[in-house]
């Protein structure tokens, strides 16, 4: 019998939090070795136990902004409590998201591979 609060709850409750989690991060921390960062995800426990939390870095060190924000964990998981109206709000877990840089080394390899063609293709 499915539950109640359905399946899609965690979804919800994740979504709620990437935003809340957006807005306290460019509001409220002061930390400098934190950079521009972008919240890309979040992904919560079934028991909302513990929260993945994957972010980007636009501006500034990906290692130093990952140390300031599971510093500042405590602080982020409070000031959560205050907004979401939830019975347990999850333990932060920040971890810096590469799957842009990853994307951004694969478009650079495929330039760089269909230039190289088109330079075959005149050559011949």
């Amino acid at each position: 019998m499915p539950s109640r609060k359905g399946p899609h709850r965690g979804l919800k409750v994740a979504d709620q939090i990437q935003r809340d989690l957006s807005e306290l991060i460019a509001r409220e921390l002061k930390d400098p070795r934190l950079g521009m960062v972008t919240i890309q995800s979040v992904e919560v426990t079934p028991d909302y136990a513990h929260a993945k939390v994957y972010f980007s870095v636009l501006v500034g060190d990906p290692q130093q902004s990952e140390e300031a924000l599971n510093q500042s964990a405590g602080f982020l998981r409070h000031a959560l409590f205050k907004r979401l109206h939830i019975h347990t709000v999850p333990t932060l877990h920040f971890v810096y998201d590469r799957s842009i840089e990853r994307a951004a080394d694969l478009n650079a390899l495929i330039a760089k591979a269909v230039a190289s063609r088109g330079k075959d293709e005149d050559g011949a």
